[in-house]
């Protein structure tokens, strides 16, 4: 074992501030820290602080600093921390399980002297040292502390053995004692066991040996009775120091001493039995380490130390990663801490032997570990953490073990099965098989609690293919052996391991009761079975049907329920239980009866208070009651009286409750007295045979004991007299007389005088017992008394008093059979009516009256019939020959063929009626012929006819329809009957009778309204399969709206649009759907997408899951960081890829340096490992301070870098003393040299050179003579020097090269200075072409430093005209160039406009640009979109032309934008020329005026008065253009005729008795359907039509309307039916709308109209015709093909009464117009006035004595 550096938990502090103690809690998620100042940090397990608490004296006023912690431990369950303190009391703080729980003392425990060190090894018991010398035990639960043993030397150290069993204590005097609170079978001694040579301060038990070391520097092993093993000494070592603390590992195989800057390790070498040391850790500046804690685990070390650090160090043998699922961390030989790299669970794997652990697989779904040692197998369960270590011979690895059980590994090996138990490290049993499939044996362990049973394990398996075993695993005994005779496929026992289901390949289902061995076969063809988990019910299914056996004790009673699909999971959760059933691509859930389930388990198991338990857990209901009952009724039988009284006071029946209470009080008192429970008492079993009415049984009880006193008292109790009597008769009781009078007392006292009757009767008073009778109201049984007695009925007094009360009683009968029997038959027969004993009456009358019977007869049919005895009475009324009752007593009794029979013998014709009622019965049997002849009788033709249709008999239906009725009636009957059909739900027979009628269509719509859309897919399939897909897409996003998702899910499969399916799942959280889709029906990576979305949608845990579990969890992360969800990457990174977050953090750093967050960046280059990166940003952005702080905290070698930079940085600013500065901190003097030198910073250079590098000062001054002798003088003063010397001495060629040559950037005013001068020299002494090259070169520099006059003048002393006009526009002086032109050079005058012009355009001066360029600068405004200025600039040009250019444009940007009321409103204000180029323009508008919605109101006149005039306008326009009477022309026309009429509408709208104008006008509009939405007119038409109340036209239009809704929706006119309109002017040829104009409510609203006036025989469904034979709108008549002009105000056409304008063609009818006007004058309408004005401009007048407008 290595130590490895991980972290530092708390920073040490400058000066002594001593750790005192560490603790690691046994669940390893905590670790606290204590140091001097008291306080105790809790930190996590990844080492984040996350709580603190300070401690507290045992006497306040001693204050705070009066003690020192100086011990801590946590206890075994983690919850809790003992403080030991040296003022002399340990407490015992409640720290809760989660972080942040209120820290509460519950115990304190105070000592005698002060406590230095403390353990807490097992639960409740904490072990302490005392400075005196004893080590105590606290009891945390008794709140007690004792003493185990003293000694008379001060504890120095305590440490417990690995199994936390024994103790040992060292002692300032050497001595080192050890005690066991259980040896566990070692035999070692307890004691004294060895005094050690100086107090053992580092003490630690190890598995194998006792380690201690102390002052000496000698660390001393010792064997396990105290005999020196090995001893280590360091006293020659002067670099070590003392042993402080040592720690023994979890495993007891390695051990760690802490001294000065120093961790020494030791680990256990089982091979040579000896301690190895491996080499130290040691840590310069760390000073002595005064605690350590090693955690539980094993993983993790942890020291504390003198100046207050907290170190953790890592002390694993190695790591491996497992199938990129788990780390295996080796932290010794023999143990391993599996790590789930998802989930973050740990087991800690552990060979109890000390054997070395040599290689760990997770297998069974990555649920079980298996691991091998040399001589064991150790097996676990990573779920439960559950473990087991068995004795295992090693057999070459040829092992295959099967987890499929959860509580049980099985092995097979060399045809050898054996089972471990997880948890149990004993083998649970070995047999032999060669079977290993899993599912032919069945292991059960403990699955299900059951009276009287501790240890339930069995075991059934297959010995050879035809014969099962079953064996008792905790016994060992063979259960029974089945044979069969087919071969066996599957087998399971149920929980309790009583019963055995197998099934063989002949699919039968077999069930064997184990403990009576009997088999039974309960099932065939059986596909899938199942136990239900936690019960004894069988879920199966057979083909078609799911079989469930709630009692399998009774497997004859199987509940079925029948199915599609197969079933494919059983699921039992949360009180439910549910079968899993695929059909299909669907899954559907069965839910089974759980309260059948848990109950019935419970009383199979004969666990009553069970079932007690789970009744009280449901409220009272029918089942629940049941339950209760059954219950109490098992509960009486196995004699669980308690359960019995709890069960009948939830019944609330409570005397049986009370009964029962009273009981089991005596049951008790017998159970205290006797022993037992009391049950087997003669008096418990005496009232439970009385609870159960079995008196006889409670007698017995009772006379056996010969308690007759009880047994007599008991039938007193419950007034059973006969019975008491009979017992006193019977044991010749002395009260017997007594009891019989005190009998008859009774009967008379509780009025119960029939009893008393009785009893005088059997004593033979018969006038007393017929008298007691008639006292009693029981005159039926005195006269039956009275009969029976001849003496009696001669005493007429007796006769008369009982006829008497039979009558009072109406008994009439038995009055007639008294009278009849004394032979008075009159009064006899009178009685028989009365009392409706009709037979009787009869009887009498033929002997007595005979003219009776027939009136006798009838009034019994009669009577009969009253009682609902038709067929009883339909003789009575033949005998009394009343027909007609007859016939109506056979068809209420449902005698047809009597009915019919008596029907036919009739030749009256008042039986017809009843022809009607027997052919409805032969109908619904079926027999329709002979219905059709009865229907024919009785004259009802249409209903035979229905008959045959509902029977779906069309032809027979069809024929008989044909017979007597027209064919169109055929129609309407048949489309009508299917309308009728389809309310009444019958669709199958609609949709038939449709397809019959050639109406398909219907047919779908009616399955569409139903939503019945598998029959509507099937028609449009057979249909209109061109619209499949479409229709698909539309059910699927009607379904979606519904929240259906599996239909729609189908329905967009079918349409081959996965992607429509994969959103809905998405936008409704479903994610498994989703995937399910994009996997099954999606490209490649689709599935992977929805993935990683489905991930980020969960986050967290549940995220990294996923993702595992599809292997995408390193993509999701790439592909997370690559798209910049950081926060995502970082999540699932930190959860599960803890290696990819450097990776992350270094993307993430990217990012934020490009979004320019460099602090952020910094910190996440940081977290990458990458601080070169961060420094490198920051030099890029010259954040040079930043740059050095992140280069001397993290990357100590770039810090020169950045002063390289700062410096390079410095040298282009020309702060060349900050730059020295730097370069000499960067110790680079040479670059500093490098740097004069470029800048020709000589003397610098040399300076630097001189004082840093003198090695190189030599080198440099030749350098600097060469580049002196290249320049001529030194650096540019020298240079401007040398210029002067040259013009001093009239050498003006080389000054003026010299001057030239003078380029210093920091001085522009220098080199303007010499530029000028060498010109200057130029032009005064050298020739013209020199100079004019010098003043071509001077004059672009001049330009370049912002010299643009100073150029100019040069250029203009050369003449050079058009290079200093260039200069002065470069320099932006235009009027010095526009001067120039002007004075010098006019012909440049024009050059320098254009110029001025362009620099205006570019820097968008418009205002300026207008003086200057007017189109130009409407141009600009038109692009800036400023036309608002544009058209007002334009406006004020005075060009009629260039106005309408940019009105133009602006219109065709606001009919873009939607905006066309705007773009009308335009025209309006500034003409409409009639250009061709506008007539788009203007037809644009017209349509998308013609298409707003909202616009059929009085309110929308304007916006139509502004179409029509500018319409109007254009016209006018037009008869003066080249374009007159062109198409074009004559189409603007139809576009005026159609805005007057829509303005004209608007108007009428505003006035009431215009009403009929304006519906006309929506009427008139449909001639011009070319132009005008077809959908919108005709709704409009309609609509005003229904207003009028029009419903003929109104129908028509309006059905007309749907089926042009139907026809958009579908894409085109080819199904539309255009026979209506044949012989109008409607056109049928008309665009197709785009999109429908009238809201889905409102189409709603009009097809439920259209439906019930449809219905309505008075509507005709045909347009109204004038006197032409024309419909009465249009303007052609159909005989002549004559064309009438249109009414001005209705469009209408204007036959005989009319009004004719002065213009040509413009005609009006007289009676709208005078209307019109009426409306006009009275109503002041100024829309109606404006309407008239119009006319009057457009026809040139309006005709005399028409309208005034003054």
């Amino acid at each position: 074992m290595h130590l490895k550096h991980l972290k530092t938990l708390l920073s040490p502090q400058t000066g002594a501030s001593k750790v005192t103690c560490l603790a690691w809690a046994p669940n390893n998620t905590k670790f606290a820290v204590c140091c001097v100042d008291r306080v105790i940090i809790l930190y996590d397990e990844q080492g984040e602080k996350r709580d603190k608490f300070s401690t507290k004296p045992a006497d306040a006023k001693y204050g705070k600093k009066s003690y020192m912690v100086k011990g801590m431990a946590f206890s075994p369950d983690s919850t809790k921390i003992a403080v030991g303190q040296t003022d002399n009391i340990i407490y015992v703080y409640k720290i809760g399980e989660e972080w942040g729980d209120k820290k509460v003392i519950c115990n304190k425990f105070v000592q005698t002297s002060a406590v230095i060190c403390l353990l807490w090894p097992t639960e409740h018991a904490i072990v302490f040292g005392l400075a005196e010398g004893k080590v105590r035990l606290a009891n945390t639960k008794a709140n007690k502390s004792s003493t185990i043993y003293g000694t008379d030397s001060y504890v120095v150290s305590l440490a417990t053995n690995v199994s936390s069993k024994g103790i040992l204590s060292g002692h300032a005097d050497g001595t080192i004692v050890r005690y066991f609170f259980d040896d566990e079978g070692s035999g070692d001694s307890q004691g004294k066991l060895v005094t050690h040579s100086c107090p053992p301060y580092a003490l630690a038990w190890a598995s194998s040996s006792i380690v201690a070391a102390g002052c000496d520097k000698k660390i001393v092993a010792y064997g396990r009775e105290g005999h020196v093993l090995q001893t280590f000494d360091y006293s020659r070592d002067s670099t070590e120091k003392e042993f402080v603390v040592a720690a023994t590992s979890p495993s007891g195989q390695s051990v760690v001493i802490g001294s000065y800057d120093r961790l020494r390790v030791f680990n256990w070498s089982p091979r040579k039995a000896a301690w190895d040391e491996a080499k130290p850790k040691e840590i310069p500046n760390l000073y002595t380490i005064t605690a350590l804690s090693w955690k539980k685990d094993g993983s993790k070390i942890c020291a504390g130390t003198l100046c207050g650090g907290v170190e953790q160090f890592d002390c694993c043998l190695r790591r491996s990663i497992y199938k990129n699922k788990f780390e295996m961390t080796y932290v010794g030989p023999s143990q391993v801490i599996v790590k789930n790299l998802s989930s973050g669970m740990r087991v800690v794997l552990k060979s109890h032997y000390g054997y070395e652990i040599d290689e760990v697989k997770i297998m069974g779904k990555d649920r079980y570990l298996v691991a091998r040692t040399s001589d064991t197998l150790l097996l676990g369960d990573l779920y439960t953490s559950k473990l087991s270590e068995v004795a295992w011979q090693g057999s070459g690895g040829n092992e295959k073990f099967f987890f499929e059980n959860e509580n049980v590994c099985m092995i097979f090996n060399a045809g050898e099965l054996t089972l471990v138990e997880y948890g149990n490290s004993d083998i649970l049993g070995s047999v032999r098989t060669e079977f290993m499939n899993p599912h032919l044996i069945s292991v059960r362990l403990n699955e299900r609690k059951q009276r009287g049973i501790e240890d339930n394990k069995k075991l059934s398996y297959l010995i050879d293919i035809k014969t099962i075993a079953a064996v008792d695993l905790v016994s060992g005994v063979n259960l029974g052996t089945i044979s069969h005779d087919t071969k066996i496929d599957w087998l399971e026992l149920n929980e309790t391991g009583r019963k055995l289901l197998f099934r063989d390949k002949k699919l039968r289902l077999h069930l064997y009761d184990i403990e009576r061995s009997c088999k039974t076969t309960i099932l065939s063809y059986c596909s899938y079975v199942q136990w239900v988990p936690g019960s004894d019910v069988v879920v199966a299914q057979n083909r078609g049907n799911l079989c469930v056996w709630y009692s399998i004790d009774a497997p004859e009673k199987v509940t079925m329920f029948p199915l599609k699909g197969d079933i494919v999971d059983l699921v039992r959760s949360s009180g439910k239980t549910e079968v899993i059933v695929t059909e299909g691509v669907n899954s559907i859930s069965y839910t089974l009866d759980e309260g059948l389930i848990e109950f019935g388990t419970a009383i199979d198991d004969g666990d009553f208070f069970r079932a007690v338990a789970f009744l009280e857990t449901l409220e009272l209901s029918a089942e629940s009651e049941a339950m209760w009952k059954t219950l109490s009724k098992l509960s009486l039988e196995a004699r669980q009286l308690h359960v019995a009284e709890r069960c009948f006071a939830a019944l609330g029946e409570v005397s049986k409750y009370r009964f029962l209470r009273e009981t089991n009080k005596i049951a008790d008192v017998v159970a205290k007295e006797h022993g037992g429970d009391g049950t087997d008492h003669y008096q418990v079993c005496a009232r439970l045979a009385m609870l159960e009415k079995n008196y006889k049984l409670a007698e017995m009880y009772f006379l056996e004991q010969n308690a007759v006193d009880e047994a007599m008292e008991m039938y007193k109790e419950l007034n059973m007299w006969d019975e008491c009597i009979e017992v006193a008769e019977v044991k010749n009781h002395p009260d017997l007389e007594n009891l019989k009078r005190a009998y008859y007392q009774w009967l008379m006292d509780t009025g119960q005088d029939e009893k008393a009757g009785e009893v005088k009767e059997s004593e033979g008073d018969y006038i007393g017992a017929v008298n007691m009778y008639l006292m009693a109201g029981l005159p039926a049984k005195a006269a039956r008394l009275a009969m029976s007695r001849e003496d009696l009925m001669n005493n007429s007094d007796v006769i008369l008093r009982v006829a008497a009360a039979l009558i009072k009683g109406e008994f009439y009968e038995r009055a007639g059979d008294l009278f009849e029997k004394v032979r008075n038959h009159q009064k006899a027969l009178e009685c028989y009516r009365k009392g409706n004993a009709f037979r009787k009456a009869v009887e009498l009358s033929r002997v007595a009256f005979p003219s009776e019977v027939v009136k006798l007869e009838e009034t019994w049919g009669d009577y009969l019939v009253q009682q609902k005895q038709m067929d009883a009475a339909i003789n009575h009324f033949i005998e009394a020959g009343c027909t007609i009752k007859a016939i109506e007593a056979a068809l209420g009794a449902r005698q047809w063929k009597k009915a019919l029979h008596i029907l036919e013998l009739q030749d009256d014709k008042t039986t017809s009626q009843y022809y009607f009622k027997v052919a409805q019965h032969y109908a619904s049997v079926q027999e329709y012929e002979i219905a059709e002849r009865l229907y024919l009788k009785g004259d009802r033709i249409k209903d035979a006819i229905d008959m045959y249709t509902h029977a779906g008999h069309w032809e027979k239906a069809h024929k008989l329809a044909t017979k007597c009725m027209k064919q169109e009636e055929v129609s309407v009957l048949y489309i009508s009957q299917a309308q009728e059909m389809e309310k009444q739900g019958k669709y199958k027979e609609a949709e038939r009778l449709y397809a019959t009628m050639d109406e398909p269509d219907l047919a779908i719509t009616m399955y569409k309204k139903h939503k019945m859309y598998d029959d509507m897919i099937r028609l449009v399939a057979k249909y209109h399969k061109d619209l499949l897909p479409d229709t698909h897409i539309h059910l699927a996003k009607e379904l979606e709206g519904e929240s259906r998702f599996q239909e729609a899910e189908y329905h967009y499969l079918e349409a081959k649009e996965w992607k429509a399916a994969v959103n809905m799942y998405r936008m409704n959280d479903m994610w498994e759907e989703a995937y399910r889709v994009a996997k099954g029906h999606g490209s490649t990576n689709a599935h992977k997408q929805v993935a990683y979305f489905w991930a980020k949608s969960l986050g967290g845990e549940a995220a990294v899951k996923l993702l595992n579990k599809f292997g995408l969890l390193e993509t999701a992360i790439d592909y997370a960081a690559d798209n910049c969800s950081f926060d995502f990457a970082f999540e699932l990174a930190r959860l599960a890829m803890k290696h990819k977050m450097a990776d992350i953090h270094l993307k993430h750093a990217m990012f934020l340096e490009d979004e320019g967050k460099f602090q952020e960046a910094e910190g996440e280059f940081i977290k990458a490992g990458k601080p070169k990166e961060a420094v490198l940003m920051y030099v890029h952005n010259q954040d040079w301070d930043a740059a050095q702080q992140v280069a001397e905290a993290h990357d100590s070698d770039s810090v020169a870098d950045v002063l390289i930079g700062q410096a390079r940085f410095a040298f282009d600013q020309k702060e060349y003393q900050k730059a020295e500065t730097y370069l000499l901190r960067a110790q680079k003097p040479e670059l500093a040299v490098k740097y004069y030198k470029e800048a020709a910073m000589w003397s610098d250079a040399f300076r630097i050179c001189k004082e840093y590098i003198p090695i190189k000062l030599e080198h440099l001054q030749e350098e600097y003579e060469k580049e002196a002798s290249k320049k001529g003088s030194r650096g540019v003063e020298g240079m401007v020097e040398q210029a002067r010397e040259w013009e001093r001495s009239g050498d003006y060629a080389r000054a003026v090269e010299c001057y030239l040559k003078v380029k210093d950037a920091t001085n522009p005013g220098l080199m303007e200075k010499c530029w000028m001068k060498a010109a200057e020299l130029a032009i005064k002494f050298l020739k013209q072409d020199k100079t004019l090259e010098v003043i071509q070169t001077v004059g672009p520099w001049l330009t370049s430093i912002g010299k643009y006059s100073a150029a100019a003048e040069l250029y203009l002393n050369l003449d050079l005209i058009k290079e200093a006009i260039d200069t002065f526009i470069e320099g932006e002086e235009w009027n010095k160039a526009k001067r120039v032109a002007k004075e010098l050079e006019p012909r440049y005058e024009e050059y320098v406009d254009q110029r001025y012009k362009e620099y205006l355009k570019n820097q968008g001066k418009v205002e300026s640009l207008v003086g200057v360029d007017v189109m130009a600068a409407l141009d600009m405004y038109a692009e800036r979109g400023q036309w608002e200025k544009c058209i007002d600039t334009a406006g004020k040009q005075q060009n009629y032309k260039i106005l309408h250019k940019y009105v133009a444009l602006y219109a065709t940007h606001l009919i873009k934008e939607g905006a066309t009321e705007k773009a009308l409103s335009l025209y309006v204000q500034h003409g409409v020329p009639a250009s061709s180029q506008n007539f788009n323009i203007y037809k644009r508008i017209f349509l998308d005026m013609v298409n707003l919605a909202g616009m059929n109101s009085a309110e929308a006149f304007r916006n139509w008065a502004d179409l029509r005039d500018m319409l109007f306008n254009l016209c006018e326009n037009l008869l003066k253009s080249s374009e007159v009477n062109s198409p074009a022309h004559e189409e603007f026309e139809q576009m005026l005729q159609i805005a007057h009429y829509y303005a004209t509408r608007s108007a009428s709208q505003g006035a009431t008795q215009l009403g009929t104008v304006a519906a006309k006008i929506s009427i008139s509009l449909l001639r011009h359907i070319e132009l005008i939405p077809v959908d919108k007119a005709f709704y409009e038409a309609g609509m005003a039509a229904k207003a009028q109340g029009w419903e003929n036209m109104a129908f028509i239009f309006l059905n007309r309307f749907l089926d042009l809704c139907d026809a958009i929706d579908e894409g085109n006119f080819d199904a539309l039916d255009h026979s209506d309109f044949q012989d109008t002017d409607i056109p049928f040829e008309v665009p197709l709308p785009g999109k429908q104009h009238v809201t889905e409510e409102k189409r709603e609203e009009i097809r439920d109209w259209v439906l019930t006036v449809s219905m309505d025989q008075r509507v005709e469904q045909v347009l109204p015709r004038d006197e032409r034979d024309t419909f009465e709108a249009s303007l052609i008549a159909v005989n002549t093909g004559i064309r009438s002009l249109p009414c001005l105000i209705t469009g209408y056409p204007v036959l005989r009464n009319k009004i004719e304008f002065k213009q040509p063609g413009k005609a009006v009818n007289k009676d709208d117009w005078n209307k019109f006007l009426m409306a006009v004058k009275t109503t002041h309408n100024p829309e109606c006035q404006d309407v008239v004005k119009f006319i009057s401009q457009w026809c040139g007048g309006i005709p005399s004595g028409g309208f005034s407008f003054q």
